[in-house]
Parts: C-alpha cells; structure tokens; sequence
C-alpha cells in the first residue's frame, strides 16, 4: 500500500484521510496538537471548529446546500459527522462542536489505514504529502511554505462570541426562524430533492428541534434608540490594535462589527442584524428596528453564539457595550469575540490543476490556506486533493470537477488562469463561481436551475 503524509488535522486534513483510506491507502496524519496549539484553538481534538458552530445553508438550492448535497453524495465524512451532531439553526446545519470534533477524532483514529501522529513540524515530509495545516499553521512549517510560496497575501477571520443561555433576559427576547424555516422540515425537502430517505417527521417519532422551541434561534429585538446608541458605542469602544507587521486586510464575508458600524448608520441593521423575516410574537411588541439573533452552540441549548458578531472589540468593551441589547443586559459570555489573521497561498500561480505545487510536484496543498473561506469549502478542497493524489498512485489522469458544480466552481476559482493584475482574494461558494445558465429565467428559478444542472454533472462526473 502506498503512503500518503497529510500535515494538519483539521476539517481539510482529516476529510483527505478519509477519502484515502477508503481507496486502500495508508495515510499518516500529523498534527500538531497538542504538543503546539494556536492562539484560536482550545482542544486537542482533530476538526476543532474554531469560529461559527454553523456550516451555513442546507437548502440545496444555496450554494452553500448545494456544496454540502454534493459532499454527502462523495462520502465526506465530516458531513457525515455534522449531520450527526446538528443542533436546531433554522434552514443551516450547525452542529455541537464538541460533539463533532469528538465524532470526527473517533473515526478517524478508529480506521486502521491512517496513522495519527501527533508532534509539530519543522520541514515538509518526504514523499507524497498533502499540506492541510490550514491558516494558522506552525512557525517552523509556515517558514518552509514561506521560502517555497515567497510573498504570501493574508486576510483576518473572526471568532464571535458565545453567550450563557441561562443569563438571557427572556422578557426582551424570543425564539422565531427567519421567515419560519425550521431545519428539520428543509432537511426532508433536501433530503427529497437528492433522493435520499426522507426523515421522520415529529409525528413519526421525530423531532423539529427542543420540545417547545417555535424557532430555532433567540432573537434579541432592539428599537431605532437602543440600535443607533448600540452603534454608537461600537463605533467609540476600545478596539485590540494589530500589530505593526500586520496591515488588516479582513475578508468582506466575516467583517467585524466595528468596521460595518463605520461604514454607515445602519449597514448593521442591513447586515448580521437586519430584522426582516422576524416578527417579535410577544404582545403589544412593535416590529423591531433591527435584531441581534443568537444559535445554540450545543445540543443541549446552554450557550448561543452571536451570529456575525465577531469583533476586535476588547474584551471589558464588549461585556460593556453587548449588554447595552436589552435581552443581553446580564448576559455572562462563555467566550469573547476576537479576530485572528489567516494567511493563504495565491493558488493560480503557485498551484497546478492537481493542486500540486508546481516548483515541487510532490506536495499538494488543501483547505484553507489554497484561498478558500469557510469550513465546508475547506472539506471540499480537502476531498478534491486527497482523489486527484489516489488516481494519481494509481496510474490514472485525475478528473477535475465540472465547473457547473458547486464543488467544480470552487476549484476551477484556485487553479483558473488570471489576467495580470486581475486579482485573487479567499471566497466562499457562491453562484457566481458557476458558468451562466443558458436558458433565462426569473431570479427566484435560478437557484433551482443551477442546483438541477450541478446535480446532473456530478452523475455524470462520478460515473
């Protein structure tokens, strides 16, 4: 059996283990917890989810549903672990970290063909590797892929805060889905969509989410006063400086709420606390000016994440301007809110169609770093590099996706050729990665068309 070395465990790394092992081959896995752990990790778990707890949209005609619906249909394993681990979210998967990172440490150390290796890096292996150690990769490797990649570009991600559920004011609270979408009852339509069993309903033994839930996220209204002196706030708090060699560069789809508040009165109240969709059920209550909305970060509902809350606020500055939202005005938070750089390669130059590089063919590089954003594009890349390595060890041309996909579109974003100074920045999926459609048709039928078309091209891709 031929062995393939994989640096890093996180969601990258341990979904290209996977598809490995699968196929018949070895695989040792190096990570570098615990004997290293990065500022934005907490645990010695493998796939440690260190941001959101949500994989975003399960709505197979979203691109990022439409992502998720291919990876189940190529055996990823951590959608396999998310689903397992879903906690209620409305229309996206999120999931208990703690229970997923667990779920996906189990298996992986279960598989007798991967060999999990704990230890830090100085220097790349010898021999086939796949470079997954993600953003936050250790300073002696980082060094190495420095001298290998020269200049590299970099951006900020962001890490929200998590509130204790028991300290939230509920008389200023309450629970609703934006447009009242339930994760359970898109889960079935996916589910029919990609022809899959359908699940149980609650009459049938399952379960919409927590007994007495009316929606699955904590709303937290706010009137125009309470929002234009929340912003205010946000915009006179004390922020954590960067550091001089660090010139913020933050990627648009995780901007901090400090930023958004400068950039205009009410770009907050258009962005992660718009209120549209969300009706406040309690009576005499007024539509609210805007709305900081809050997910369950685990299965049992004891904490909630601030959705689009990351910040570089400092931390007494947050306790002090978040409990200005009156159902947070006592809320104790289990985690602080913080921003951390993330650095990525510029892939068209430096990466083949195999994702290999190109002045050394031997390492392939997946997840993050390659310059997408997001956890599952970060599974994607991960089980895209791990068959283009298998068919290569055995003697086959790889495949690469059809652009029409979702996963196809992402790929094709890191190894298209670009124009000399056109640029090259980290992206999520999105619709825009994905040829035009040919036949016109009303914006609200495109989505379905586009996912009906990817559908199609995987068969074919995979047959």
């Amino acid at each position: 059996m031929a062995e393939v070395t994989i640096v890093g465990g996180g969601l990258a790394g341990c979904e290209a283990a996977w598809q490995l092992a699968q196929r018949g081959l070895s695989v040792t896995l190096i990570e570098m917890k615990p004997a290293q752990i990065s500022p934005a990790h907490s645990t010695p778990l493998l796939a440690e989810l260190v941001c959101s707890n949500s994989l975003r949209s399960d709505d197979a005609t979203t691109p990022a549903g439409l992502l998720k619906a291919e990876l189940r249909q190529l055996d990823s394993l951590i959608i396999a672990c998310a689903d397992a681990t879903r906690v209620p979210a409305g229309d996206a998967l999120a999931v208990d970290r703690h229970a997923f990172s667990r779920l996906v440490t189990t298996r992986i150390a279960l598989l007798p063909q991967i060999r999990l290796v704990r230890c830090a890096l100085d220097r790349i292996p010898e021999g086939p590797v796949i470079l997954a150690g993600g953003p936050l990769v250790g300073a002696g490797l980082a060094r190495e892929i420095r001298r290998l990649a020269g200049d590299r570009l970099y951006f900020y991600d962001a890490i929200a805060p998590i509130v204790d559920a028991a300290t939230i004011d509920w008389s200023y609270a309450f629970r609703a889905s934006r447009y009242g979408k339930r994760h359970a009852s898109d889960a079935r339509a996916s589910d029919a969509r990609w022809g899959k069993a359908p699940r149980a309903s609650p009459e049938e033994g399952g379960r919409e989410g927590p007994p007495g839930m009316e929606g699955d996220y904590v709303n937290c209204p706010l009137s125009e006063v309470e929002y234009r002196a929340f912003v205010d706030e946000v915009r006179r708090g004390r922020k954590v400086a960067p550091k001089t060699f660090e010139e913020p560069r933050y990627f648009e789809g995780c901007l901090p709420i400090e930023v958004m508040a400068d950039r205009g009165d009410d770009v907050l109240a258009f962005g992660p606390m718009k209120p549209v969709g969300l009706d406040d059920p309690r009576p005499g209550a007024a539509h609210p000016y805007a709305v900081v909305q809050l997910r369950a970060e685990n299965r049992y509902g004891t904490s909630y994440n601030m959705v689009g809350f990351q910040t570089r606020l400092a931390y007494p500055e947050q306790k002090r301007i978040f409990s200005l939202i009156p159902a947070l005005r006592h809320a104790e938070f289990v985690r602080y809110g913080s921003i951390h750089r993330n650095s990525y390669l510029h892939s068209p130059s430096l990466l083949d169609e195999e994702l290999r590089l190109r002045t050394q063919p031997r390492v392939r590089f997946a997840g993050q770093i390659t310059g997408v954003e997001g956890y599952i594009e970060s599974t994607a890349i991960g089980l895209l590099c791990a068959r283009f390595v298998a068919d290569r060890l055995a003697g086959k041309t790889p495949s690469p996706p059809p652009p029409t996909t979702a996963i196809g579109g992402l790929y094709h974003h890191l190894v298209r050729a670009r124009q000399p100074g056109e640029p090259f920045s980290p992206m999520n999926v999105n619709f825009g990665l994905l040829p035009p459609l040919l036949e016109r048709a009303k914006k609200r039928d495109r989505r379905t068309l586009h996912a009906e078309r990817a559908k199609m091209a995987l068969a074919s891709w995979l047959q």
